[in-house]
C-alpha cells in the first residue's frame, strides 16, 4: 500500500466538520456538567454553613434560658425583672457586658424575648444592629416567664438571632 494512495483517498469515516461539532459538544457538555458541579457544592456550603449556625443559635439560647442571673423564684423560670435589668444596659452595665461576654465574644447576636401573648418583649444586644446586606440566624427555645410575683407567670420564647456576613 502507498502512503500517496492512503492521503489521496476522499472516501473518510470521519470529515474535519464532524470532528470539530463533535469536540464543541464535549467542551459544551464539560462546562455544564462543571458548572453544576460546582453550584451543587456552594450550595452544600452554605446549608451546612448554616445549619452550623442555627445549632449554635440554639445553644446559646438554652444557655441564656438557664443564665442564673436570670432566673426567678424557681429554677427554670425567667424573671422580668432580671430582663429588664440585662435589657437596658444604663441600669446595670456590668452584668449587660458579662452577658455577652460569657456565651460568645467573637459572635455578634442580640437576644429577644417575649411573652406568647405579645403583652412583653425584652431586646437584649450590645449595640444596634443593622442587618441591611447580612444574613440572621435565629433559633428559639421555649421558657416560662415570671412577671412581678411568683403567682403571675406566663409562656413565653427567648430567641437568638446571630448576625453574619452574606456567605459567599
Amino acid at each position: 500500500m502507498n502512503i500517496s494512495s492512503f492521503t489521496s483517498d476522499e472516501r473518510a469515516l470521519l470529515e474535519p466538520n464532524n470532528d470539530i461539532m463533535t469536540t464543541a459538544l464535549v467542551v459544551v457538555g464539560f462546562v455544564v456538567f462543571a458548572s453544576i458541579l460546582s453550584n451543587t457544592y456552594f450550595a452544600f456550603s452554605d446549608n451546612s454553613k448554616a445549619l452550623e449556625n442555627y445549632e449554635q443559635a440554639v445553644m446559646i439560647a438554652a444557655d441564656i434560658a438557664s443564665y442564673p442571673p436570670l432566673q426567678g423564684s424557681r429554677p427554670g423560670i425567667i424573671c422580668a425583672k432580671a430582663l429588664d435589668n440585662i435589657a437596658n444596659p444604663l441600669i446595670e452595665p456590668q452584668e449587660h457586658y458579662l452577658f455577652f461576654q460569657r456565651f460568645s465574644p467573637n459572635i455578634e447576636f442580640y437576644v429577644e424575648a417575649s411573652t406568647d401573648d405579645g403583652s412583653h418583649q425584652w431586646t437584649i444586644e450590645q449595640r444596634p444592629y443593622s442587618c441591611e446586606g447580612r444574613n440572621v440566624i435565629a433559633a428559639s427555645v421555649p421558657v416560662v416567664i415570671e412577671l412581678g410575683s411568683n403567682a403571675r407567670c406566663v409562656t413565653g420564647t427567648i430567641t437568638v438571632k446571630i448576625i453574619y456576613q452574606r456567605w459567599k
